[in-house]
């Protein structure tokens, strides 16, 4: 999985920690929903059973290099 060194540095936070490389990629696989930024990165929603909450992924414009990952408690969709 390629990152970013900002992924790298945010993933050392306490509520980011938890967050399991196979979640990313589940969610990079098979998303919820996607959406394009005015930016050009790619946000990804994807249903975590595990952690019971929704995880939000941000790539670059590459559509694989992870920028951002944490958990979106604003996000209003159900669960798959």
């Amino acid at each position: 999985m390629k990152t970013t060194e900002y992924f790298k540095y945010m993933r050392k936070r306490p509520d980011r920690a938890t967050i399991q490389d196979e979640w990313i990629t589940r969610v990079i696989q098979s998303p919820q929903k996607t959406e394009i930024q005015s930016d050009g990165r790619i946000r990804k929603w994807g249903w975590i059973k595990e952690a019971d909450k929704f995880l939000r992924i941000i790539l670059l414009e590459d559509g694989e290099t992870v920028h951002n990952a944490f958990f979106d408690r604003s996000f209003k969709e159900t669960p798959q």
